[in-house]
């Protein structure tokens, strides 16, 4: 190890709980809402041409590259706590070769995905429900952001998720952000400097895929800095780790992999079938969906912190430390929900004004917003115990909460409330089924606790 991933150590197994927690969570905290803005910035700047054509073309595409960010979690995720565990297990050349084959493992995915879109551009756009007046501008962002910027999209992600595994969390949101500022900083000189009128949506994606590409290059550099001794390494592909090292990769990866392909398949679904309403409520519900993420944002800097803590000190067996961490990071991450409820509550309307001031799209948007942000704090308790599964190396657990969250509550409810109360019901539908998915999450956290004799 090096002697950087040596000092973080402490953070792991010395540091009182609370400024641990805050030391991992903060810096991701900060990543995430950079990543946020920035993907809020072309919905944002695409918003300022007041055509809701373009911002419903560029909100269509959002689901597909957040597949981008699924795949990254196969081997950024899943190899990331894996790292961690190593280290509990005091492995360093255990972790040096489940990061060597999670570099390798997230260029090749990239790759496949890109190429996968470019052949399949027009029936993939189509199938989220692109009529003729926002396919064009549906392919020319998808080509931009997808096609072009997906290698780097994947590739840094897996990489700031193995940075952050080792406790270098300052360095693996300062990325993220560097590439998200970029992004801000781009986006109006290539929409409206650079581009031509018209093709506003060709510089927002430009912007997007320049951005991810410094920021790759970023990771890349800092990585290196690490030197020869660091846990993270791309050494041969041909050298892979132990084959029960591989598997905890992969059965927490794909459980990861897994739940990001079906939170964008919900939210291809709500695109789909608020289409049959007209475009103008395609392009309110797509504003909805980007500023709903604050929280969710939020929620996932805290659970992206305190797993690598978490996992650390499990295998450790460290358990009075890992509840410890738990506990603050639950109590967190409710606080911050809480606190978001209220703001979207008063200031919907003017947070809808931000985007477009298009009338009829404003007021649709705000009663959405109104009604899908009181299930923010069950958003959160469900993604977070599927956090802690993954922690534990426990893809069995974790992969039976996510897939009943979105294939047995959250996809049924939407067409359920769908068909019996229409456009709003699409809207409500996400209260509905948290309130079933935090019910199961907590029982089965709970059985698995007292199964295992988990207690400090």
């Amino acid at each position: 190890m090096s002697e950087a991933e040596n000092r973080n150590i402490a953070v792991f197994e010395q540091m009182p709980v609370p400024k641990a927690v805050r030391t991992m969570v903060i810096p991701t905290i900060m990543g995430q809402l950079i990543i946020l803005l920035y993907s809020i910035a072309d919905t944002f700047f695409v918003g300022r041409t007041n055509n809701p054509l373009m911002v419903a073309g560029a909100s269509l595409v959002l689901p597909v590259f957040n597949v981008c960010t699924a795949l990254a979690g196969i081997s950024g995720v899943g190899g990331g706590a894996q790292v961690s565990r190593l280290l509990g297990e005091k492995d360093p050349e255990g972790a040096r070769r489940v990061s060597s084959f999670s570099l390798w493992f997230a260029l090749l995915t990239g790759l496949v995905f890109a190429l996968g879109v470019l052949l399949f551009m027009d029936p993939l756009m189509r199938l989220l429900g692109a009529k003729a007046e926002v396919l064009a501008y549906a392919k020319a962002y998808a080509m931009c952001v997808i096609v072009c910027g997906g290698i780097p999209t994947v590739m840094a992600n897996v990489m700031a998720n193995l940075l952050r595994s080792t406790g270098e969390s300052r360095m693996a949101s300062f990325g993220i952000m560097l590439g998200g500022l970029i992004n801000i900083a781009l986006d109006p000189l290539f929409m409206f400097v650079l581009f031509p009128k018209g093709m506003e949506i060709v510089g927002a994606g430009a912007a997007t895929c320049v951005s991810n590409c410094i920021s790759c290059i970023f990771f890349i550099f800092m990585i290196r800095s690490l030197g020869r001794d660091s846990v993270i390494r791309m050494y041969s592909p041909l050298l892979l780790p132990q084959a029960d090292h591989l598997k905890k990769v992969f059965s927490i990866g794909i459980v990861s992999s897994v739940a990001g392909f079906l939170f964008d398949l919900d939210y291809m679904i709500i695109q789909r079938l608020m289409s049959g309403y007209g475009d103008i409520p395609v392009a309110a519900i797509g504003i909805v969906l980007k500023a709903e993420r604050l929280p969710l944002n939020i929620g996932v800097g805290i659970c992206q912190g305190m797993v690598p803590i978490i996992a650390y000190n499990y295998s450790a067996k460290n358990y009075r430390r890992m509840n410890d961490t738990v506990s603050y990071s639950r109590n967190l991450g409710i606080a911050c929900a809480l606190i978001s409820i209220l703001m979207y509550e008063l200031f919907s309307p003017y947070i809808m004004r931000f985007f477009i001031n298009e009338a009829q799209t404003v007021a649709l948007g705000t009663d959405f917003l109104r009604a899908r942000s009181l299930a923010t704090v069950l958003m959160f308790l469900s993604f977070f115990h599927v956090h802690l599964f993954n922690s534990y190396g426990r893809g069995g657990e974790a992969f039976f909460l996510g897939v009943m969250r979105w294939l047995a509550f959250n996809i049924p409810m939407l067409f359920l409330l769908h068909h019996f109360f229409g456009m709003y019901g699409i809207v409500w539908s996400q209260l509905a089924a948290d309130i079933l998915t935090v019910a199961l999450s907590a029982a089965v956290y709970r059985n698995y606790m007292v199964k295992h004799h988990m207690t400090a």
